[in-house]
């Protein structure tokens, strides 16, 4: 029976990657491999089980309760991503991103390129390398008309984006794992991380720098940067601000970081709707004037502008990965890629490699139930690392890259031919530069 899971989970994942040449949206085959994995190993019996970090073994358990459990799980990221989409919609309504846009006055493309990976590296380490591929791709929607440049931009931010998140204990799902696990402290993972992230984010910049897509000017216009609501500022600084709150939340409360985003998105959709009952008249994304002191309500539009299928896809594929990872699957992979693979360098480098290609958070849940390193030993540096940047690679292979994928209606085969590479070569000299540091500097 576990043959004919691996196959059902390939031909899903194949399907999805090849969305675009079978015209069939990347949900539809998420959602139903998803259900197919968990009716064959309901109908068939198959044990499930759960991963026990401490004891590193499997404790078996029953079906229902495993399902619940991961569809908990799934269900926080789920409603974590609603909530900063939501905010951020909110922010667009009222036009906040043309203060961004109102900063940036070069035509360069090669500029521009710097400054978008300047501002996904920092943002992504504040507000989540999801949340700042989202608002960095919103302006870039706003800044560039060409679409392939925008493909172009779309792609760097993601790669950014991914650096900037690995060395942040709030940058990344994977980094926040192991964060609330105890298995790195915030200041240590900083001083292990940062500098690999810089380096992972700069050498591809460097050499995209240099190709044809980054010569010349862009044809976008920067007239009429003004927001076209007077509300657009403070709409972008309580929005940014209300996403920030939410780590400070979490530290204090101990509650998951969803309920802190609730709280924020409360706060931000309440100043929204007193603002909107000013009159005044908003163009929005569409172009379309809506006068705000009508009926229409600034939460509701932009609760309908929210990218829905991207949340139903990461709702297929994180409880697909589930019933691989609760069959054992996962665990027995990473157990015996350590038995066969005795350098803990390389194994931890073929997580990142396959973070690209399997959700990374199933892959660092199986790396915490393999490794019984104490707390900020710098193996669990080089997993944060690893999973937060290896994710690049693929277009699919990264929440920042999903997303972006959906904004911008990437093709998969597009990223892979022009953006992977450039990923690749940054995640292995990140690689390098940690593992020297690691060896000459902190650890020598």
């Amino acid at each position: 029976m576990e043959t004919i899971i691996i196959i059902v989970f390939l031909a899903g994942y194949l399907a999805i990657t090849l969305e675009h040449n079978l015209k069939i949206d990347k949900l539809i085959p998420a959602l139903a491999m998803m259900a197919i994995l968990w009716a064959i190993i309901a109908l068939a019996h198959m044990p499930v089980f759960e991963v026990n970090a401490e004891l590193r073994e499997l404790e078996p358990t029953h079906i229902d309760e495993i399902l619940l459990h991961h569809l908990g799980k799934t269900a926080e990221i789920l409603v974590f991503l609603l909530g900063a989409m939501t905010i951020v919609e909110i922010i667009d309504y009222f036009d906040g991103f043309a203060t961004i846009k109102g900063y940036i006055r070069t035509k360069s493309k090669r500029k521009l390129l710097w400054l978008f990976s300047i501002l996904a590296f920092i943002l992504s380490a504040i507000i989540d390398n999801l949340t700042a591929t989202i608002v960095l791709v919103t302006i870039l929607q706003k800044v560039i008309n060409d679409r392939q440049t925008r493909l172009w931009f779309a792609g760097m931010i993601i790669v950014a984006a991914n650096a900037g998140g690995a060395w942040s204990p709030i940058g990344d799902v994977t980094t926040t794992m192991l964060w609330i696990a105890n298995k790195v402290s915030a200041g240590q993972l900083v001083i292990h991380v940062l500098i690999p992230s810089i380096v992972c984010m700069i050498v591809p910049t460097l050499i995209a720098g240099g190709k044809k897509a980054f010569s010349g000017e862009i044809d976008g216009t920067f007239e009429d940067n003004a927001p076209k609501s007077r509300f657009g500022a403070t709409m972008l600084y309580l929005g940014l601000g209300a996403i920030v709150f939410v780590p400070f939340f979490k530290t204090i409360t101990h509650l998951p970081p969803y309920v802190g985003m609730m709280l924020s998105l409360a706060v931000v959709a309440t100043f929204a709707e007193i603002y909107s009952g000013t009159k005044f008249s908003i163009s929005n994304a569409d172009g379309d004037d809506h006068d705000t002191a009508g009926h229409h309500s600034p939460v509701h539009h932009s609760l309908s502008k929210i990218e829905l299928p991207s949340i139903l896809f990461f709702l297929g594929i994180l409880l697909a990965v589930a019933a691989l990872e609760s069959l054992g699957m996962l665990f027995h992979y990473a157990g015996s890629l350590n038995a066969a693979i005795p350098n803990t360098d390389i194994v931890v480098m073929l997580f990142g490699v396959g973070s690209a290609v399997i959700d990374n958070v199933p892959l660092v849940a199986a790396s915490m139930g393999m490794f019984s390193e104490p707390m900020d030993n710098p193996l669990w540096h080089f997993i944060a690392y690893s999973a937060g940047t290896g994710g690049s690679m693929l277009i699919i292979g990264s929440a920042a890259g999903v997303v972006a994928m959906g904004m911008e209606k990437i093709d998969f085969f597009w990223y892979l031919k022009k953006i992977a590479w450039l990923a690749m070569v940054g995640f292995v000299a990140g690689a390098i530069a940690f593992v020297l540091m690691r060896d000459f500097v902190l650890h020598g």
